[in-house]
């Protein structure tokens, strides 16, 4: 039977902006063999995996090549898709149940608010070969469960970087995340993302990198809200409000793809 996907722009308004993400609502459960190989095929940042569950949806995320744990992005693209094709009421909230436990999404003021597991980095000593790799001198480095974070002198560097991926691919961790503060303040902060380890050279848009970015750069700024710009070659555009051990993150979400699989 065919499976229904969608693919959504998210952390965008503005078609072929923000970062991509394909979206399968499933009717029965699939094998994760199976869930990877479509993942594969789409070669987008992240494909997600929708169960239905009395209480909600099961939701799984691949990379290319591997599950990950977290992914603010596919999850914005899930609600949208869900309120989109009708399977949720306009003002119903999404409820996920994911590997990072119970996410939900809801629509306010033509944003999608998620409320998120805050990751906030420790200070660390920067890892062998990670400077090197990203050709810059980091101004203070730390590390969350997931990444690193390296913040750097200014917005210039961070939009500048070329970094040597397959040097960064050597570093133990799922991404590296490089940031510095904005001035003027159009964004509170601009960041990049880059995970090559996982299959992905460059994230355009990375929601699970600001659960991080969020509550570093509201503590910098003394500001209980932060906007940030992640300045890939598509860009996009994250609000993020801690909330201690949560954190809201907002962003918007355009369709540009409907279709099914065929196998």
């Amino acid at each position: 039977m065919p499976v229904p996907l969608v693919q959504v722009d998210a952390f965008t308004a503005v078609p072929y902006r923000g970062n991509p993400a394909a979206v399968c609502v499933l009717a029965a459960p699939r094998d994760a063999s199976w869930m990877q190989a479509v993942a594969a095929e789409m070669n987008l940042a992240e494909t997600a995996f929708l169960e239905p569950r009395t209480d909600g949806f099961g939701l799984r995320w691949f990379t290319p090549a591997v599950e990950v744990d977290l992914c603010g992005h596919a999850t914005l693209a899930s609600a949208h898709a869900l309120w989109e094709d009708g399977t949720l009421a306009p003002h119903a909230p999404a409820r996920f149940h994911t590997r990072s436990g119970p996410l939900t999404c809801e629509r306010r003021d033509g944003w999608i608010e998620m409320d998120f597991p805050s990751e906030p980095a420790t200070a660390c000593e920067p890892p062998p070969g990670l400077a090197a790799a990203l050709r810059v001198v980091p101004k203070w480095v730390g590390r969350n469960r997931f990444d690193y974070v390296v913040e750097v002198e200014d917005a210039a560097t961070v939009r500048a970087l070329a970094p040597d991926l397959a040097t960064l691919a050597t570093v133990d961790c799922r991404g590296v995340m490089v940031t510095a503060p904005v001035e003027p303040r159009e964004h509170d902060f601009v960041s990049r993302f880059f995970a090559p380890r996982a299959g992905i050279p460059e994230d355009p848009v990375t929601g699970s990198a600001h659960c991080c970015l969020g509550p570093l750069w509201s503590e910098r700024l003394g500001k209980p809200e932060v906007v940030g710009y992640q300045a890939s070659s598509r860009g996009g555009v994250v609000r993020a409000r801690p909330r201690g051990p949560r954190v809201t993150l907002s962003g918007q979400a355009v369709t540009i793809l409907r279709g099914h699989l065929v196998e």
